[in-house]
């Protein structure tokens, strides 16, 4: 991370002495992210590939984790760390590198760190994960009952925790299909903002009422396809309309076509276009969006000032290696703006879109392009 970022609160205004510590609330599994970037095409059976890029960083949740505290929000974060350099990194790059509250997070003896293995081509991205679930403490050697268990990977949370969440404005939950986490019901009734991301129903049912956390969310943001499929519809602002039936904010990522949003309370919609760039890589680009998302909702901003607003911050990720790691801070999105009215081929509506960003960010910024931190576990001094 940069270290002369600007130390801009979006929630500065807002901020009263009984509100509470912790802005983001969220739980999940970290992994390290290995990423190989610059391949002309999928690697081929039974040859070598050689990347013109790689990197490496905390990945999984450490993502999002690391998007919410770039952009200001004091992030809580609970984990479970592997005892081997992996998880040592991880552990030091998410509390000392990035400001992460890790009081919740737990090192466990004798398991090792969850490893990402991510490609980079043709502005897509093919992963190969490798872990174990981390076991619950009565099974941590040294205290009572068996060693690390070996089951089948996953990358569920943590079942052992939290049992009680700290109090925040905010927490961001994975929905499963037929699960169901107890801590976001407590989140949501010690007065948290809930913000849902679904996966792929593995199932194939595509059944909102197997997903009983949805009943807690404030928002629920899931792709396109995902939206469809989950409302029986074919197109997506319809799916949307109906996601909002559900819950109060409906917000469908829409790839290149940007993102849509419905207000459930108000009826009022939103649709901001993506910005075009040269993607270097995408991962984490959903977990940047939806932190994005989460800033400007904490802020209060209009609904289609959020939307630009994340889909900014997603865009501007995509330009650099990793998931965590490039994750943008306000000095990038400074330097953007700074940037971009400086081109001569610039529609000024589409500026107009981002004119709110005057009042959050300095009158001086760096310039463009920016130099990001190194991404590699790290040198011998």
């Amino acid at each position: 991370m940069s270290t002369d970022t600007p130390g801009i609160d979006p929630l500065l205004a807002l901020r009263a002495p009984q509100d509470p510590a912790c802005d983001v609330f969220l739980t999940g599994t970290v992994f390290l992210d290995i990423i190989f970037t610059g391949l002309d095409s999928a690697p081929v059976r039974g040859t070598e590939s050689w990347a013109r890029g790689m990197g490496s960083s905390p990945g999984g949740v450490a993502n999002m984790a690391t998007a919410l505290a770039r952009l200001g929000l004091h992030t809580s974060l609970a984990a479970a760390f592997g005892d081997d350099h992996y998880g040592e990194y991880c552990w030091d790059a998410l509390e000392q590198g990035e400001g992460i509250d890790l009081s919740m997070s737990r090192t466990v003896p004798g398991w090792h760190s969850p490893v990402t293995v991510s490609m980079a081509y043709e502005g897509e991205r093919t992963m190969v994960s490798h872990g174990h679930e981390a076991p619950a403490p009565s099974a941590v050697p040294g205290q009572a009952g068996a060693g690390p268990t070996e089951t089948a990977p996953t990358t569920a949370p943590d079942p052992a925790f939290p049992r009680c969440p700290p109090r925040a404005r905010a927490a961001i939950a994975s929905l499963v299909p037929g699960r169901s986490e107890p801590w976001v019901a407590t989140a949501a009734r010690h007065g948290a903002l809930i913000f849902a991301d679904v996966g792929w129903d593995e199932t194939g049912r595509w059944d909102l009422d197997a997903l009983p956390d949805l009943a807690h969310c404030e928002a629920f943001l899931p792709n396109a396809a995902e939206a469809m499929r989950y409302t029986r519809t074919d197109c997506p602002r319809a799916a949307a309309h109906a996601l909002a039936e559900r819950v109060p904010l409906a917000v469908v990522t829409l790839g290149a076509e940007g993102a849509y949003a419905v207000d459930g309370r108000t009826g009022a919609a939103a649709q901001v276009p993506a910005i075009e760039v040269e993607a270097l890589d995408p991962t984490g680009a959903g977990d940047v969006f939806v932190a994005g998302f989460v800033t400007g909702t904490l802020a209060d901003w209009p609904l289609a000032d959020r939307l630009a607003f994340a889909g900014l911050t997603a865009a501007l990720s995509v330009q650099e290696f990793g998931g965590s790691l490039s994750a943008p801070g306000w000095a990038e999105i400074a330097a953007w703006w700074q940037r971009i009215r400086t081109l001569d081929d610039q529609d000024p509506t589409a500026l107009e879109r981002y004119a709110f960003l005057e009042e959050l960010l300095p009158t001086t910024a760096r310039a463009w392009p920016l130099r990001r931190a190194v991404p590699t576990i790290g040198f011998r001094q």
